[in-house]
């Protein structure tokens, strides 16, 4: 019978790669209070079937980047430190491109990572035929090859951290199940098993594929599925040998690499199957799953014509295993919005091994901090939604998912096709009549733009360049910049606070003073402790007690479970999520006011009606609430409006307004428009790493409110620190086009990167955020001195950099 301690400061549910990786971590920063839990052995999930690639392709941000390579430098130095192999050998990575636009992909992939020390360099089809003579090079572009990478033993890599986790005082037991949770109220207090109960401070789910069930004891939606995943094993073939690198062929979906002096070749098909979308099997472990070969074998071959000697020799193995993949293909990680103890770190899609140390690192120190170390937007596992925790959500969404991870989300004109039309706006059927294409977010379906009268719906390609819909997408940023447009933006998330308490509520998390006149609207961040920005937002006070807050779709539950959270002991306060409630449609150019006072009596002009207040107005039959915002840089007003009212309000604003040039717009036109105002979006180009103060919203902060606000004295002391800004950007000339993470070089030497860009149709060239470091300050003078240019695709291309909009930089036509 294994005996448990009654108590342990973390509690780890899990022993796969990412459990001993938390645990070794938790153990290196001093805290040996630590107790991993594994129903059966360690591994015995999925990390034991892993293929163990160590590789930085495919990504192209700074948290992902910074995980990879921490894993590999990680496992390389483990066995010194532990005296228990990893199997980590630098055998180098190859990717290969066998169309234009692939290739383009990994030139700019080696653009952004060369910047941050990867040894990338982009290779010639004869230069891949040196590295790799087995591979079929004739059909190749090219590829880029990363010498330091190559591969690692998953068992390996993950019992050496366990043994690294004992070694600093942790333990570590196997064969007990974890059957639930021990809570007090809202708090997890530890979990039950079936050994007995474990107290603890935390507890971090790291159980892989039974994590979304365990989750689900205690309500909280990680929206998780398994997927068959299948790698074959050959007999051993000529040429094969231990130090022959990895090779990916993104375009057929397939990766070789050496295995017992045959080639192991895996497979990322582009049409998946789900495993038990029911549940994974509690008893599950070591398991393998009969292979499918009558649905494999086209995949297979094709992935085969890379290396054609594949034909003529014998299969030991075709291994099927399964992996756990999220609604989006990137990890869950994070603290559990639902419940307050409870941390989560799951859904690592196949790249377990790869990024587990990176994972490890950031976990241990955001438990322990508070404060999560790296920007982790895009892998919170507040993103999850509860409809993507639905049977037929995940039973749709899994088909494509291995594709996606594979290189087919690589592309900025990508977006999934299963699992959509889950969340319509009132407007949906209007916009569809009038020829919309609809992308998603959030699981929103949203207007990219408008299909010309005539048109009819066509394939989006994947790729860099400009497409089909390009002139479109101008005519529509011209209607806004022009005339006037009306852009549904009803995926916004919407929360009523209300309360005797609610002003002081929103005014200490807010960066802004919020608590002031009714009908005023205040733009804000909410921060942490460390000045990090968690949420950008606006708080529109509609009445002394009661206020609407704003904010982005992708900080949903984050915001709300921050509303929650801040009301104190003794405050009374009430948190109504309205989003569902209004459809938000937002009326933006210079004819905007014309416009609405046709279908108003209510006085818009701007003495009645100032710039960021508020108002109850009537439009057509209906009462709306009208806020005087924009986000694109001109007169403009957001009209939240019931949603059972929407249809006839806008048949009402429809019917006036021909002669003004109005027209709806799609949100790919609101793009170019706001990088062109250099507005911010949260979770794009601002995140947690950044401060007000780095990403040049200082004049957002209410420096002198007598109220305090959660990381004031954080931003006090950055105040005039000015070695990192987030500043606007535009090319000198029409070409290149930007789109994120391009290195932005002054006089020849690298000081930063774009966060964002798109084309700015009214300046008539490439626009972006970016940001740039210089240790004696980012100054207007250092901007105005010139010598920057951007690196697109290996090219440096001059650019102008400055703190103030290139459009409109005088504000003048929000008025």
């Amino acid at each position: 019978m294994t005996t448990l301690p009654s108590r342990a400061r973390f509690v780890i549910v899990g022993g796969g790669v990412i459990g001993c990786s938390i645990a070794y971590h938790l153990t290196k920063l001093g805290i040996s209070d630590v107790l991993l839990i594994e129903k059966d052995a360690l591994t015995a999930g999925t990390t034991w079937h892993a293929a163990g690639l160590i590789t930085s392709a495919g990504f192209h941000d700074e948290t992902s980047l910074w995980m990879c390579r921490y894993s590999r430098d990680l496992y390389e130095r483990l066995e010194q430190e532990t005296g228990h192999s990893t199997g980590f050998r630098p055998v180098g990575h190859l990717s290969v491109a066998t169309t234009p636009e692939r290739m383009e992909t990994l030139i700019r992939e080696r653009d952004f990572q060369v910047g941050f020390g990867v040894p990338n360099q982009i290779v010639t089809p004869e230069e891949i035929a040196e590295l790799f003579p087995l591979a079929k090079v004739d059909d190749l572009v090219g590829g880029s090859y990363v010498p330091d990478e190559g591969r690692a033993d998953p068992v390996g890599v993950a019992t050496s951290m366990a043994k690294g986790a004992k070694m600093g005082g942790a333990t570590i037991v196997e064969g007990v199940r974890v059957t639930g949770f021990l809570h007090e109220g809202d708090r997890i207090t530890g979990v039950t098993t079936d050994a007995g109960d474990v107290a603890a401070e935390t507890v971090v789910l790291t159980a892989g594929l039974w994590t979304r069930q365990l989750a689900a004891k205690v309500g909280v939606d990680v929206p998780l599925q398994a997927a068959e995943h299948y790698y074959l094993l050959t007999e051993p073939m000529a040429g094969v040998h231990r130090d022959l690198p990895i090779i990916e062929d993104l375009d057929c979906y397939g990766y070789f690499r050496e295995e017992g002096d045959g080639m192991l070749v895996g497979l990322f098909e582009p049409e998946a199957a789900g495993w038990h979308p029911e549940g994974a099997p509690e008893e599950f472990a070591f398991g393998t799953i009969p292979p499918d070969w009558e649905r494999m074998t086209p995949f297979l071959e094709r992935a085969m014509e890379r290396i054609p000697t594949l034909a003529d020799v014998g299969v030991r193995t075709f291994f099927c295993g399964p992996e756990s993949f999220t609604a989006d293909a990137a990890p869950m990680l994070g603290p559990a919005p639902e419940v307050d103890g409870l941390w989560i770190a799951a859904g690592l899609n196949s790249v377990g091994i790869l990024l587990g140390g990176g994972v490890g690192s950031i976990m241990a120190r955001w438990m322990t901090d508070g404060v999560c170390p790296v920007d982790i937007a895009g892998y919170t596992v507040e993103r999850g939604l509860p409809f993507q925790n639905s049977q037929r959500f995940r039973s749709e969404r899994i088909v494509e998912q291995l594709g996606v991870l594979f290189g087919d989300g690589g592309y900025p004109t990508f977006h999934n096709h299963t699992a959509r039309g889950i969340r319509r706006s009132p407007l949906h059927d209007v916009w569809a009549a009038r020829g919309a294409h609809f992308a998603d977010s959030a699981g929103w379906e949203f207007v990219e733009w408008f299909y010309p009268e005539g048109e009819s719906e066509k394939e989006i390609p994947w790729t860099w360049s400009r497409g089909f819909w390009t002139p479109w997408v101008a005519e529509e940023h011209r209607t806004v910049r022009e005339a006037v447009g009306a852009m549904d933006m009803t995926l916004m998330s919407k929360f009523l606070v209300q309360g005797p308490d609610a002003a002081a509520i929103l005014d200490r998390l807010s960066a802004n003073a919020v608590a002031g006149p009714v009908g005023h609207v205040t733009y804000t961040q909410w921060c942490n402790e460390r000045g990090g920005i968690e949420a950008d937002l606006t708080v529109t006070r509609m009445a002394e007690d009661r206020f609407m807050v704003i904010v982005s779709d992708v900080t949903h539950r984050r915001v709300e479970r921050m509303l929650r959270d801040e009301v104190r002991e003794g405050e009374f306060a009430t948190v109504t999520d309205m989003t569902a409630a209004y459809c938000l449609l937002t009326i933006q150019g210079p004819n905007s006011r014309e416009l609405l006072q046709r279908v108003s009596p209510h006085n818009l002009s701007e003495e009645a009606f100032p710039y960021l207040t508020a108002r109850e107005i009537e439009v057509g039959y209906s009462r709306v609430t009208a806020l005087r915002v924009t986000y694109v840089g001109e007169l403009g007003f957001e009209l939240l409006i019931p949603s059972d009212q929407a249809l006839s309000v806008w048949q009402a604003i429809d019917a006036v307004g021909g002669d003004l040039g109005f027209r709806p717009v799609g949100l790919a036109a609101m793009h170019g428009l706001r990088l062109e105002k250099a507005y911010r979006d949260y979770g794009v180009d601002i995140d947690v790493t950044d401060t007000p103060v780095s990403a040049g919203l200082a004049f957002a902060v209410a420096w002198d409110k007598p109220s305090d606000f959660r990381g004031r004295a954080a931003l006090e002391a950055v105040r005039t620190d000015r070695t990192s800004r987030l500043v606007p950007l535009r090319l000198d000339d029409p070409e290149p086009l930007l789109y994120g993470s391009e290195p932005v070089h002054k006089d020849g030497v690298r000081v930063g990167h774009l966060q964002v860009g798109g084309f700015g149709h009214t300046l008539g060239t490439s626009v972006g955020l970016a940001t740039v470091d210089h240790a004696e300050g980012v100054t207007a003078d250092w901007l105005s001195s010139g010598g920057f240019e951007v690196i697109v695709k290996g090219q440096a291309y001059p650019a102008t950099l400055q703190f103030p909009p290139f459009y409109d930089p005088e504000r003048k036509r929000v008025r």
